[in-house]
């Protein structure tokens, strides 16, 4: 699909259409969340610092001076550059706050309320606003004050412990995963709270932290402690107590993962490598009684894949219904025709005349999709038409631009 900075692929329209979003955070969690919103319809008028913006534009790789990143986290928004320690351009914010339904901020708790703009203020201004207000360790607790990034959320939260081969130092996720789960979980809350405005007519306050929006994700981490005491280890590629299902080593050097995890998947994984009496073995029959055997089960069928090639391997167990699949690099991805096919490849037309791939929209909804209609912002790009949109006049306008308060693009 090919979007022009103007021009829009999707109708304007969306099952957010009409949802006005004030955006006044940064980097990833708030704006993920607030660019959710934005790819279903919702108007998200983003605000900035002048001059140097978020500072997301500056992340990684950079084309003419801008992070290619940013073109994903800012489509479909608007950028108004503001100096929010000013006492004009909190008061700008308190005017576009009375007439938001939502508001996303993820700043240290305390920030907004420093610039007069916490929830006491602001839902006083508009009853009906929803704000969500991501952060490290949430509004409350003993540790709301300590500075929390997504990394250090996700070792909190139990995820890092797990990402290991058994012995060797916890790695990474390799994306912002913390950021990004406490975000889905913002938007979550948001629609929930939408739901309920239309019943009571009233707004209320989100705390979405970043260590417990990973903790949500950890599934029965913390049940088998309590009723067992197991501290559950890294494990590498397997999957602790489900098996099998681990990635195997093929003669190409390459890996397949392979999850046989289904009783009667079980079954035609085994008869695919040949191995069929252990695929009768009544001892094998359910999952507790492979998870005794998961060493000599992996062994067999690391056997097999080892005298195949991953292509070889997948086409077997294609053909025999066992769910399998390869690593994926990028390059993988941007040629898969699976990705084509469901739209997940776009290609956005920039400013300078060349195309950008970009991750396409989801989920996707039948009657009401999402789309990519405009392009990410230059840094105030929206300033005049948004401050104009709340009575001030070009005059005004250009007097706060002259003291520094405001800029434009």
């Amino acid at each position: 699909m090919h979007v022009s900075p103007v021009e829009s692929s999707a109708p304007a329209s969306g099952p957010l259409a009409g949802l006005k979003v004030l955006e006044l955070g940064q980097l990833i969690a708030g704006p993920f969340a607030a660019k959710t919103l934005a790819d279903f319809g919702a108007d998200v008028v983003k605000i900035e610092t002048p001059g140097a913006g978020d500072p997301l534009r500056k992340w990684r790789l950079l084309k003419d001076g801008t992070s290619v990143w940013w073109q994903v986290q800012s489509r479909n928004k608007r950028s108004v550059a503001l100096d929010l320690k000013d006492p004009a351009a909190q008061d700008i914010v308190r005017r576009l706050a009375a007439d938001a339904d939502v508001l996303i901020e993820n700043f240290r708790p305390g920030a907004m309320e420093g610039w007069g703009l916490g929830p006491d203020e602001l839902l006083k201004l508009n009853p009906r606003l929803i704000m969500l207000r991501i952060s490290g360790y949430g509004q409350t607790g003993p540790y709301r004050d300590k500075p929390g990034f997504g990394v250090v959320a996700e070792a909190m939260g139990g995820l890092r412990h797990l990402t290991a081969e058994p012995g060797r130092v916890p790695v990474r996720v390799g994306v912002s995963i913390g950021d990004t789960l406490a975000a889905l979980h913002g938007v979550i809350g948001i629609l929930l709270a939408l739901q309920e405005r239309h019943a009571s007519g009233q707004g209320q306050v989100i705390d979405v932290a970043l260590y417990e929006a990973v903790f949500n994700c950890m599934e029965s981490l913390l049940p088998e402690y309590s009723a067992f005491g197991a501290v559950r280890e890294p494990a590498g590629s397997a999957l602790p107590g489900i098996a099998p299902s681990n990635a195997y080593r093929c003669s190409d050097g390459g890996y397949a993962l392979i999850a046989g995890n289904g009783d009667s998947i079980f079954k035609r994984l085994m008869a695919t490598i040949g191995r069929d009496d252990l695929g009768r073995d009544p001892a094998l029959a359910d999952n507790a009684g492979r998870v005794a055997r998961v060493a000599e089960i992996d062994a067999a069928i690391g056997a097999w894949a080892a005298q195949r090639t991953v292509d070889e391997v997948l086409a077997a167990l294609d053909a025999a219904a066992v769910p399998a699949g390869r690593i994926y690099t990028v390059a993988d991805i941007a040629k898969d025709p699976h990705y084509q096919a469901r739209g997940m490849i776009d290609h956005v037309h920039m400013d300078d005349g060349t195309d950008l791939a970009v991750p396409g929209i989801t989920p996707k909804l039948s009657r009401t999709p999402g789309g990519h209609r405009r392009n990410a912002p230059a840094i105030g790009q929206d300033t005049d038409a948004v401050l104009r949109e709340i009575g001030l006049t070009p005059a005004q306008i250009q007097a706060l631009k002259d003291q520094g308060i405001v800029a434009g693009a």
